[in-house]
């Protein structure tokens, strides 16, 4: 029977990956409770659990007495002689060795039904502790089921979650594609451990370019900064610790082929790389390419910047939909502002009053704002103070407010460009 109890135990765990003496501890304790609940809380006992030759001993000690008073702990004089064949006194310690059919069919299968439970907690902690180590690499796994937007991976017979939010835009999945994604936390539930993987965490792109580029997997070339909207476009600047090696060039490679793998990983996310520097000022003409700069004036404490820009070189500075400014203000860690040379674009802030909402745009200008440059450029500590509005809610509206007005400024020089290309002669070929 011994055997029989310890290769149902080891047959449950044989796919688990459990280290035998973990396996072995569980069961020690397990018997330990059944030795206490048939002999009670003060009776002496050992267990000794030997899986590699599949048996399970119990030993139980008992004080050799006269006069017995509880049989669970005392054992009197001559029926330990005759158990034992040897000439024990009173006060020796008779031990013996219970055999598990004294416990019963019922006391075994509860023992079982607590392995099993133990079991599965031991699981969950090994795979919270397995995924919790890989957090921020990648993983590659198999749709096995799509749950309200939601994708199930399985990786390595676990179960992880690529959320609607994680994925990429515009990405479509089904079941049984591959996908891969980084480890992004590790939540533990009642039910176990549910592991939320990404692909759209600036960390995945990072490991992406560690997977392709042979130089910043050996650390050659480091990563300084990532800046991503995922599915449109991404700025990485990078930086070689060898002159001999053109950081940029390298992770291009030879006609961008291993940028392109990248990109198709990512449903052709545009990947600008540039070259990391020190020098804020260089860095941050860098982030804003390819637009070219006529001026930048840095408030270092305050991380900002406010960028001079001919004309003709606005709508490439702020990029579609003021994509280009944001992603080189996420880039370089300052709040960029953009000044277009020989005149400062503003819009009264009347024309946001909509968006704003009454009560919020006359707090605005009861407290002597009256266009979104002035909101914009103002600091958000001024602004809680002379509007009383929460900081929170206020730094929602700037952002709005900026959004629009980056929008709107590109719209302004898309029209003046088509009033000049309206004035241009049309020129038709000649038929032959």
């Amino acid at each position: 029977m011994n055997h029989e109890i310890v290769e149902s135990f080891s047959g449950l765990v044989r796919e688990k990956s459990i280290d035998k003496d973990i396996l072995a501890g569980i069961v020690e304790d397990i018997f330990g409770m059944m030795v206490r609940k048939k002999y009670g809380l003060e009776a002496k006992f050992d267990v000794v659990v030997n899986l590699d030759k599949g048996d399970i001993e119990i030993y139980l000690e008992r004080s050799v007495v006269e006069n017995v008073e509880d049989p669970n702990l005392q054992i009197d004089v001559e029926t330990a002689r005759k158990l034992s064949g040897e000439e024990l006194q009173i006060g020796d310690d008779y031990v013996e060795i219970i055999p598990l059919a004294q416990f019963g069919r019922r006391l075994v299968t509860t023992a079982k039904q607590n392995f099993t439970q133990r079991l599965k907690e031991i699981e969950k902690e090994l795979v919270y502790n397995e995924y919790s180590n890989s957090a921020g690499e990648i993983v590659v796994g198999e749709v096995y089921q799509i749950r309200n937007n939601d994708l199930l991976i399985m990786h390595n017979k676990n179960e992880l979650l690529l959320p609607r939010g994680e994925q990429i835009p515009k990405e479509r999945f089904k079941k049984g594609d591959t996908v891969r994604g980084i480890v992004k936390e590790v939540r533990k539930n009642t039910s176990g451990p549910m592991v939320i993987i990404s692909r759209t965490d600036p960390r995945f792109l990072e490991r992406l370019f560690e997977l392709e580029i042979p130089e910043v997997y050996d650390g050659i070339i480091e990563i300084k900064s990532i800046a991503r909207e995922p599915g449109e476009r991404a700025k990485v600047a990078v930086e070689s610790s060898d002159d001999r090696i053109d950081a940029v060039g390298a992770c291009v490679g030879m006609k961008g082929v291993r940028i392109h793998a990248i990109v198709r990983e990512l449903n052709n996310e545009n990947i600008d790389v540039i070259n990391y520097s020190e020098e804020s000022l260089v860095f941050i003409s860098r982030a804003l390419a390819p637009a070219k700069l006529k001026n930048v004036q840095l408030d270092q404490e305050n991380r900002k910047a406010v960028v001079t820009v001919a004309e003709d070189q606005v709508s490439m500075a702020i990029g579609k939909g003021g994509q280009n400014i944001r992603l080189a203000s996420k880039l370089t860690g300052y709040d960029i502002q953009l000044v277009k040379e020989g005149s400062e674009y503003d819009i009264d802030l009347e024309e946001f009053k909509t968006d704003l909402g009454e009560e919020f745009y006359n707090k605005f200008v009861e407290a002597g704002y009256e266009t979104a440059k002035e909101v914009i450029d103002a600091d958000i500590s001024d602004l809680v103070d002379e509007t009383g509005i929460e900081e929170e809610k206020l730094t929602e509206l700037v952002e709005l407010i900026k959004k629009e007005y980056e929008e709107a400024e590109v719209d302004e020089d898309d029209d003046e460009e088509d009033e000049e290309e309206v004035e241009k002669p049309k020129i038709e070929k000649a038929s032959s």
